[in-house]
């Protein structure tokens, strides 16, 4: 093991955050050649991503620096390990792996289809194509939908337009809070952008974050109180 890299992970070890943003940036490519793996499975590549972090975050502070073999190799399996968990467990209402695999079936059918026929299918054609019933087909879809990014590309009677999926109505206001409150949270650490995104995009509880990152309750009520602090002084000022 280089030396370098030896004192990133005493220093992370030792609560080091800068450390271990340090260490992250390096291993990056590790960890997009795993979150790439589940491409095509219904999840965004960039939510995988942040999970698969977190999964190269606890096998930093469990490596052992006597080890022969190198962080990367003992991180794969942490990294793997936490992306699997997070698809297994994944949302408030749990969903059986043939709703899932249902909804993997009707996405390359629609894409198919459409870019064929430049429409969409009915709920009920789907379910003729896919011999299931109705309600399995809304389950489906239901379950495949994503909190989609600013700007995404979509298709709606048959042409393709862009829009702030993100913006509920048309208010000025409202989309410039939207856009800068966007812009500070891609600007936090990778610790506090998991923590913002954990608890106000995946309405996880700050005991489900706490156990996800590895610290206490305690710990993220602190953290999150301040990074909020922080972004209303930033969105005032």
């Amino acid at each position: 093991m280089e030396t370098n890299e030896k004192n990133l992970i005493i220093n992370v070890q030792s609560g080091n955050q800068e450390a271990l943003e340090i260490l992250i940036k390096q291993n990056s490519g590790l960890i997009w050649c795993i979150v790439k793996r589940y491409y095509g499975r219904g999840y965004d590549l960039e939510d995988l991503y942040q999970i698969g972090s977190i999964g190269f975050i606890k096998a930093v502070k469990r490596f052992n620096i006597c080890y022969d073999y190198k962080l990367s190799t003992f991180a794969v399996p942490y990294i793997n390990g936490e992306i699997k968990k997070f698809i297994r467990d994944d949302g408030m209402i749990k969903v059986s792996r043939h709703v899932k695999e249902l909804s993997i079936k009707i996405k390359e059918i629609e894409k198919y289809y459409f870019s064929k026929n430049g429409e969409s299918l009915t709920v009920k054609a789907l379910a003729n194509i896919l011999n299931e019933t109705e309600t399995n087909i809304k389950k489906a879809i239901e379950s495949g939908r994503q909190v989609e990014s600013i700007n995404e590309t979509f298709a709606e009677n048959g042409k393709e337009e862009k829009i702030e999926r993100i913006i509920i109505d048309d208010d000025q206001n409202r989309i410039v809070d939207k856009i800068v409150v966007n812009d500070i949270v891609n600007k936090l650490s990778f610790r506090d952008k998991t923590i913002i995104k954990l608890r106000y995009f995946k309405e996880k509880t700050q005991v489900q974050v706490a156990e996800i990152l590895g610290i206490s309750q305690v710990q993220v009520s602190r953290i999150e109180k301040k990074i909020l602090d922080d972004m209303k002084e930033k969105m005032v000022g």
